[in-house]
């Protein structure tokens, strides 16, 4: 499967639903939102903290389907290693049949003909619920991907943001089938489940708030601070493994998607998730893409560095902010990609994740410029 491409872009929803609701969709479409469901997801918020912990049905359904239609081939996985074969055993028991069975393989078929296809798996991100996504995909479908089909520039955003992910007539099919798939998963299934995992994690999901606001947001805070991540969102999702998922967008709105851990016990790998995903693009990618020749790039070399520096950032992180994480880290991120951790995890992990001198220095050096600020 092809290396994620990190979205940067997220759009201001509440202009789009004030247009939906006023019904100005995209050519006559979308009267108005479906109501935002309270029970599909839950934000823990401490008062002054500036990035809060949440869970979201929607996010985790979407990745869901793209989890069971996929084959996760990745180093460190884009799923939970093992989370298909699980989920399907699951389904099994609870005899669930849906149209995600019976459209699997004209869906996985896509991602053969359309590589960058994989990269909607970014799209929850962009929405607050189930109701609103769904009713988004609607008018971009009607609106056939052209935002001049809009009769309001908020809607018109919209379709011109799902038409980066879907931007030929096939890429639309394959979203009709994949949304239509999806509504038929989630009511025969895997809402129920989602629910039922929610309760059986409530004490996980407040044990990692607990170590996130009172042990590591202010040990982070300068660092996402001076990178231009200030605050935003962090969403525990099930599907998710060391992969995460982030989209940034500005000083409020950053998200980052993280595994859920499966206990109290192990509440601390959301934390290694966290570092790896906010040292990703200021630390990672911006070491990479500086210290390498347009000629590896082209090869494709670029994006194998880009997942062995973004693991190494991570621990470089933890090293200068947090070091008791650093043993934890190593040991997360090596058992992710089916790597022996060893007598010495942190050395095992620089041999499983090789970086050269220059791309190394060039994170170090970021990072002294970057904790060194105000």
């Amino acid at each position: 499967m092809r290396k994620l491409v990190r979205s940067t872009f997220i759009i201001g929803l509440s202009g789009f639903l004030a247009a939906c609701a006023s019904g100005g969709g995209a050519g006559g479409v979308g009267t108005g939102p479906g109501t935002v469901d309270p029970s599909a997801g839950q934000t823990l918020s401490t008062a002054g903290n500036p990035w809060s912990i949440a869970t979201r049905e929607h996010v985790d359904l979407w990745l869901h389907g793209f989890a069971m239609i996929t084959d996760d081939t990745t180093l460190v996985p884009y799923f939970r290693r093992g989370y298909k074969a699980e989920l399907a055993g699951v389904r099994t028991r609870a005899n669930a049949v849906t149209q995600l069975d019976a459209n699997r393989d004209r869906l996985a078929a896509r991602f053969a003909i359309s590589r960058d296809l994989v990269n909607a798996q970014f799209v929850p991100m962009q929405f607050s619920s189930l109701d609103q996504m769904l009713e988004a995909i609607d008018i971009f479908l009607q609106a056939q991907g052209n935002p001049r089909a809009a009769n309001s520039r908020e809607v018109a955003e919209v379709i011109a943001l799902l038409a980066g992910y879907f931007p030929v007539p096939a890429d639309r099919e394959w979203l009709r089938l994949f949304a239509q798939s999806l509504r038929d998963e989630n009511n025969k299934f895997y809402r129920s489940y989602w629910d039922q995992q929610q309760s059986e994690r409530a004490t996980v999901l407040a044990a990692v708030n607990d170590r996130w606001q009172n042990s590591y947001r202010a040990k982070f805070q300068r660092y996402l601070n001076n990178t231009g991540q200030p605050a935003g969102t962090i969403l525990l999702s099930l599907p998710l493994d060391g992969e995460g998922r982030s989209l940034g967008g500005g000083k409020l709105q950053n998200t980052v998607g993280v595994s859920f851990p499966s206990t109290v016990a192990t509440a601390d790998e959301a934390i290694y998730v966290i570092a790896h995903e906010v040292a990703l693009g200021p630390l990672a990618q911006a070491a990479v893409r500086e210290n390498i020749t347009p000629a590896e790039q082209r090869a494709g070399v670029g994006t194998r560095y880009e997942t062995f520096a973004a693991v190494r950032a991570g621990v470089m992180l933890l090293q200068r902010i947090a070091p008791e994480l650093v043993d934890g880290y190593a040991r997360y991120y090596l058992r992710s990609a089916g790597r022996s951790v060893g007598s010495n995890p942190l050395a095992s992990l620089t041999a499983a994740f090789p970086l050269n001198d220059l791309i190394r220095d060039a994170i170090s050096r970021q990072l002294d410029v970057v904790l060194g600020g105000v």
